[in-house]
């Protein structure tokens, strides 16, 4: 196939700026049909697919088919684009301009492109592509080209073979030079230069002794060689021993017989001949037989209508042979061609399928529609319809009908061909009904609709649900365009059909067709006289797992709902007890959340609060510095780093200050096996045990000496990787933090109890509770928490039970334990209570200290949203969608129908009142509603309007 490059360029001017690929394919083939031709879209030359797309650019750009062919060469270019081959390119380009010549080149160009009548098919489609001048050929000037022996072998030039046929032009009858070893020209043959045969002279120059010179015979020419006796003949080629000595004999070919013809292996020719030879003698005794040259013979010549206009007239005719043959190629053009098929073309097609489909009361009742197009229609004729304004008492003739005694399981041949028949005929109709033009032309015709209420109250067969389901599906397309009142048949027999209820698909498709009454015209569709136990139906239907039934019963509520006669009837019945209407409505507010994506909005509510740089570094505590003690230099050194710093590419430290904590540190601990570090060591230690550190000069009046990128700790950390806690318990006397450090909260709990609530052990190792409890009645004294300002205890100054306090301050220990780190997740860190003197701040002193030391992560606000599903503009579709709708219309018709029921009776659901059935029906949802305009963006806009509605109603 040619590159897409190619089809491009080749298109362009041509076609493509008035058919696209697609459309040009489609015009192709419905052309060949017209023109009764074959078309073959997948040819091939040398094993590759031919793109006639892209073939008609290509040959239209260079001129079209009489150019190309005229020019010398031209389709072996254009088969380059196709790359058929580099060997035996003659034949590839005639192949290529056969498939343009069948397919392409023939009327279609004509026609299409040149805007001429093509000639007729017994000198375009009928010969082959030998020979050019399509456009000027006719029937007078156009003689067959001559065979040749030559000719399609794909020797010419160009693989064409036109030249054959056409007179040569002067140009082209260049002839090559003689030895030249060009190619033979394409031109007339010329007769061959004549050539001289080479004779040698093969005379001596000279004259032998003792010869007379009459006598001298031609002698050899031999090489002059020095060394005479080595002379051998044989291998002189000149010499006659050499031709014997290298003779071969020549190649036998063998001889081309003929064949002698005979009667016996040739009958055909000697039967012709005998037929020439009577015909002789018949002309000489007079017995001409008529001459039919000239005359167009049945069919030969004009090739009749078109498929779609012999369809149309086999429909047409009456005859069963030719409607059969009609509608079994009807079904396939408007299966095909639905989308361009129209009623309006073929005046009659609509009327004589709608015709064939009314036979089907034939089979099983003992009439036969007729349909009447004159205006005085008599009502006493059952089996007459009104085709000018439709049969307004059909179903009461429907009625009055004697149906046949058929057995469902059993069925004639001939009942069974007419019903497959009348089916076809119907599936035509749906079909072509698909195509809003056709479906806008079928809404005129009156019997149409009479043929569908026929076909909707034919009797329960297996062998009609076909036929009904394509009269449901032809109703769903052209309600839309029909005002149907209460007592308009086709409207009842739609309710009918629904109040049913066997198939799930028939109830769709008429649900579909009720809901689009009306749709295209300016009437409302009021669906009046819809029977009770229908309503009650489709209420249980909304309570299905069913979203595509639950979506057809809204939208039909949704009409039904628009009209407040509807709605009081829904009231009326509501307040006797025979319809419940609570069901409907709770699953209506269930439905606006239907299918609905749970997503969070995030909303910052405080800024993070960074951890506050250490001010002083640690004092480790001693198990620490055990551990530290077991290692030797520059490993101690390392390890005492880990433990009092950390990295933090913003922070820094002077050299002397971390030189000095160093000396601090360990001067007193060093031994003579393990000294310290010397200072330019110990810098250098930092930056390897801190990649990210470095030792700096900050120039100046004072230059300092930095390391960059460490700070101290807030609490140490063991060679391990563990951190230890820091006390937090602030000294009543001075308001002085502890400080102490401890790795396992046990011990921090021990040293709460011993050391700041002073509780001790007895001889058994328990703790002495209950004395220091008594202790502390009788001395007046009160336990309290003073963790990081903690305030637990001191609204009442404290507690006399030590035991209280004690359970109390593990709240404030650090949670080690294995879930540990998914329980952080949930937990929020405790500050302390704001106190009345720091309303202003926000904040107490205390509370502030603790988040300046431990830092404080952002604090986010997290909305939930239920947004159920749009289109592509953002506005809500589906069930919720529906479901607010004919909530709407409930809110706002409920008051409009409690009026009308209070002006015709004198009690009944009137006496109730409106606020009373607005707070009975739509109050239990007023939560959900709230919900769902909180939480749903698309559809915000129509709660909103629905809860002011309920509320306009309920003030009322």
């Amino acid at each position: 196939m040619a590159p897409a490059r190619a089809m491009d360029d080749s298109m362009e001017g041509v076609i493509g700026s008035r058919l696209d690929q697609r459309d040009f394919f489609e015009d192709l083939k419905s052309y060949h049909a017209e023109r009764g031709t074959s078309l073959d879209v997948n040819a091939r030359v040398n094993g590759k697919h031919i793109d006639l797309y892209t073939l008609f650019g290509l040959v239209n750009k260079r001129g079209g088919y009489d150019v190309v062919s005229a020019e010398k060469l031209a389709w072996r270019k254009v088969g380059q684009d196709f790359h058929l081959g580099q060997t035996n390119t003659a034949a590839y380009a005639f192949a290529l301009k056969t498939v343009y010549y069948k397919n392409l080149a023939q009327a279609y160009e004509i026609k299409r492109i040149h805007n001429q009548e093509p000639p007729p098919r017994e000198i375009l489609e009928d010969i082959s592509a030998k020979g050019g001048d399509l456009l000027t050929r006719t029937l007078e000037n156009f003689r067959p080209p001559q065979s040749r022996d030559h000719a399609g072998n794909g020797n010419d030039s160009d693989g064409s073979g036109e030249e054959d046929s056409k007179t040569p032009k002067e140009e082209k009858m260049d002839l090559d030079e003689p030895g030249s070893g060009g190619r033979v020209t394409r031109g007339l043959r010329q007769a061959p230069p004549q050539r001289q045969l080479f004779q040698p002279d093969v005379t001596s120059s000279r004259q032998m002794r003792h010869t007379p010179s009459n006598l001298q015979s031609p002698q050899p020419l031999t090489q002059s060689t020095n060394n005479a006796y080595n002379y051998n003949p044989s291998s002189n080629p000149n010499s006659s021993s050499f031709s014997i000595a290298n003779y071969e004999p020549r190649i036998q070919v063998p001889l081309t017989l003929r064949p002698v013809l005979t009667p016996g292996n040739n009958p055909a020719m000697f039967r012709e001949r005998l037929k020439k030879i009577r015909e002789t003698q018949a002309a000489k005794l007079g017995k001409i037989p008529p001459s039919y040259k000239g005359m167009m013979l049945p069919g030969t010549g004009f090739d009749g209508p078109n498929i779609y206009v012999r369809t149309l007239l086999a429909l047409r005719s009456g005859i069963p042979g030719e409607q059969d043959y009609a509608l079994h190629h009807l079904v396939k053009i408007s299966h095909e061609r639905g989308d361009k098929y129209k009623f309006e073309a073929f005046p009659g097609l609509a009327e004589g399928l709608i015709e064939k489909a009314l036979e089907v009361g034939s089979l099983f009742y003992d009439v036969k529609w007729v349909i009447s197009y004159s205006d005085d229609v008599s009502a006493c004729e059952v089996n007459v319809l009104d085709g000018m304004k439709g049969t307004h008492d059909l179903l009461e003739r429907i009625r009055r009908l004697r149906p046949l005694h058929l057995h469902d399981e059993v069925e004639t041949e001939e009942h069974n061909r007419k019903l497959s028949k009348i089916n076809e005929s119907g599936l035509v109709i749906r079909n072509m009904s698909m195509l809003e033009d056709n479906a806008k032309y079928l809404s005129e015709q009156y019997p149409l609709r009479d043929f569908l209420t026929i076909a909707l109250n034919l009797p329960h067969s297996v062998a009609l649900v076909e036929l009904k389901h394509y009269a449901l599906d032809i109703a769903e397309q052209l309600t839309k365009y029909w005002s149907l009142d209460a007592s308009d048949p086709l409207y009842l027999s739609l309710l009918e059909y629904l109040n049913d209820g066997l198939d799930r698909g028939a109830v769709l498709t008429t649900l579909r067709a009720i809901s689009r009454i009306s749709m295209n015209l300016e009437d409302s569709n009021r669906l009046q006289g819809v029977p009770l136990s229908t309503i009650r139906q489709l209420c249980e239907w909304t309570l299905l797992d069913d979203e595509e039934l639950v979506a057809a019963c809204l939208d039909f509520f949704y009409q039904f709902t628009a009209m407040s006669e509807n709605v009081a009837f829904l009231l009326t019945h509501a307040d006797d007890g025979t319809l419940s209407l609570h069901p409907l409505i709770s699953q209506l507010g269930r439905l606006l959340l239907h299918n609905s994506q749970e997503s969070y909005s995030k909303r910052l509510i405080s800024q993070p609060v960074p951890i506050k740089s250490a001010t002083e570094i640690p004092a480790l505590p001693n198990d620490l510095i055990e551990q530290i003690m077991k290692y030797s230099e520059p490993d101690r050194s390392s390890h005492w780093l880990r433990a009092c710093f950390e990295e933090d590419p913003e922070s820094d430290i002077t050299q002397i200050a971390l030189w000095q904590a160093y000396q601090a540190r360990f001067t007193r601990l060093s031994t003579a096996q393990n000294p310290l570090l010397a200072a330019a060591e110990f810098i250098k230690n930092v930056s390897t045990t801190f990649p990210t550190a470095n030792a700096q000069v900050i120039s100046g009046v004072n230059p300092r000496f930095i390391i960059k990128g460490i700070r101290p700790r807030h609490v140490p950390m063991d060679t391990k990787g563990r951190v230890y806690s820091r006390c937090l318990w602030r000294m009543p006397e001075d308001g002085k933090t502890c400080g102490d450090f401890y790795l396992k909260p046990g011990d921090m709990w021990e040293h709460l109890i011993t050391v700041h609530l002073g509780l001790s052990k007895n001889e058994d190792s328990r703790w002495n509770f209950l004395e220091h409890k008594t202790a502390a009645a009788l001395n007046g004294q009160k336990f309290t928490c003073h963790w990081a300002g903690c305030q637990h205890f001191s609204a009442n100054g404290g507690v006399d039970d030590p035991y209280e306090v004690g359970m109390h301050v593990k709240m404030h220990l650090p949670d080690i334990s294995a879930m540990a780190g998914h329980r952080a997740k949930f937990n929020k860190p405790g500050f302390p209570d704001r106190s009345s003197s720091s309303v202003g701040s926000g904040m107490s002193d205390n509370a502030s200290d603790y988040v300046s030391l431990h830092g404080r992560p952002a604090v986010y606000d997290y909305f939930p949203w239920c947004n159920t599903a749009v289109d592509e503009r953002g506005d809500a579709v589906g069930l919720p969608l529906t479901s607010v709708l004919v909530l709407k219309n409930l809110a706002r018709n409920i008051p409009k129908a409690i009026t009308t029921l209070e002006g015709v009776s004198d009690g009944s659901a009137g006496t109730t009142g409106k606020k009373v059935w607005m707070e009975r029906l739509l109050g239990p949802i007023m939560p959900r509603l709230g919900f769902v305009l909180a939480h749903n963006r698309p559809l915000a806009t129509y709660v909103s309007d629905l809860i002011t509605a309920i509320e306009d109603g309920i003030d009322d």
